[in-house]
């Protein structure tokens, strides 16, 4: 299963915000803003950890959470 929508829309609904929002999959560290980093992690059924840090970071960490549930993807969304 492709998880394309999911990647796009993850991206989209990163780069709205000013934060750092980095997805940690195992001991990679991906940009959550960069399409390409996302297509080479979203792959099979990992676990994900996502780190937000910055001025809109509650905000955003509510809103990719939303994303991440939407698309079935397990996130913890670390404080």
């Amino acid at each position: 299963m492709s998880n394309n929508a999911a990647i796009v829309e993850l991206s989209q609904t990163a780069n709205k915000f000013r934060s750092s929002i980095v997805l940690q999959a195992e001991n990679k560290y991906i940009d959550v803003k960069s399409i390409l980093g996302l297509f080479t992690t979203l792959v099979g059924n990992h676990s994900y950890e996502l780190h937000v840090h910055g001025p809109d970071a509650e905000e955003a960490k509510k809103e990719l959470a939303a994303v991440f549930s939407k698309h079935n993807l397990n996130v913890k969304v670390v404080d």
